[in-house]
């Protein structure tokens, strides 16, 4: 695959996602001379703080149309980094402007719902719009937590359409590689089915737990005695609550049924700690701390990881 160049980039949603890919291919040389990228954002505080860090090189608001078609004419690549829940409102405000050569990506966490709204938009023109999911990111956010290197080795997942030519996939891959990411494809149910399961709960245990603590009559206290393990469990509640609601209303089925096979392991945890049961408890700690250690030395959720070394370690552990 040839490296990737691009002369004119538009992100939707100039933010921790959408600026860090723009510091990844202007600060790793993916653009070429002269190249511009341009930020569209919902109101003009967001997108000037960004052109103000030198993250985009102009900056466009949704409510002026005359601009935003001049942004889109001749773009080689859209990229919609905004909650999933305005992914629609967004495709509709660039289907007007979109040429027949450039290419529109997203970078949400689910993707069924993506993939419906992209097709119920753009139509036949559904062929130029590649479903992405970049799987990286921090607790803090907005375009001030932008990183160049934040996709180093990271994995990003694109759900192809059958509408979509090689060549367009191969080019939002090929992005994404000049950010130093490393490329994955499923299809858009399997995804969500995948990151209920690992990104999507995880989101939802931990807001639930400080909101349980604050539901406490004693909750500072607590928060003034909580320490590493607290830090490391909550660390993601600090993720931009917009986002995570949208995250889990779009993929609610899956999520569901997530949340309803944690419930299970909790029961049988409760069940085994009110009856004392020290053996119960330590062959479902066990089993998982073998799990958690294959997972972290074959690299954690850094990308080129073995598929079958969990099940591996999950094979040698007794059933639950």
């Amino acid at each position: 695959m040839s490296a990737f160049t691009f002369s004119k980039l538009v992100i939707f949603g100039v933010g921790l996602i959408g600026g860090s890919l723009a510091r990844a291919l202007r600060e790793r040389g993916a653009a070429v001379q002269g190249a511009e990228v341009i930020g569209v954002g919902r109101n003009a505080r967001s997108v000037e703080r960004a052109l103000e860090l030198g993250v985009i090189d102009t900056a466009v608001t949704l409510d002026d149309d005359a601009a935003l078609a001049v942004a889109l004419a001749g773009a080689d690549i859209v990229l919609i980094a905004a909650p999933v829940a305005q992914t629609r409102t967004l495709l509709e405000r660039i289907a007007p402007h979109l040429d027949a050569k450039t290419i529109v990506t997203d970078a949400g966490s689910t993707k069924s719902d993506v993939i419906a709204a992209a097709r119920a938009v753009l139509g036949e023109r559904v062929r130029q719009f590649v479903p992405a999911h970049p799987i990286a990111g921090r607790e803090s956010s907005g375009v001030e937590a932008a990183l160049p290197d934040l996709y180093v080795g990271r994995n990003v997942v694109l759900c192809p359409l059958p509408e979509n030519a090689p060549d367009t996939v191969a080019c939002v891959a090929a992005m994404w590689q000049a950010t130093g990411a490393v490329i994955g494809e499923m299809s858009g149910e399997q995804h969500d089915h995948v990151f209920a399961s690992v990104s999507h709960l995880p989101h939802v245990l931990s807001f639930a737990l400080v909101d349980q603590i604050l539901d406490t009559p004693d909750a500072e206290l607590k928060f003034s005695f909580a320490a590493g393990g607290f830090r490391d469990f909550t660390r993601i509640a600090a993720s931009s609550p917009e986002m995570w609601r949208d995250v889990c209303l779009a993929n609610r089925s899956a999520l569901l049924a997530e949340l309803d096979g944690y419930t299970e392991v909790l029961a049988k945890l409760r069940a085994a700690i009110d009856a004392g049961d020290g053996v119960a408890l330590e062959t479902v700690f066990a089993r998982s701390r073998a799990a958690r250690k294959a997972w972290q030395e074959r690299g954690g959720n850094h990308a080129g990881a073995a598929p079958g070394a969990a099940s591996a370690a999950l094979d040698a552990m007794p059933d639950k």
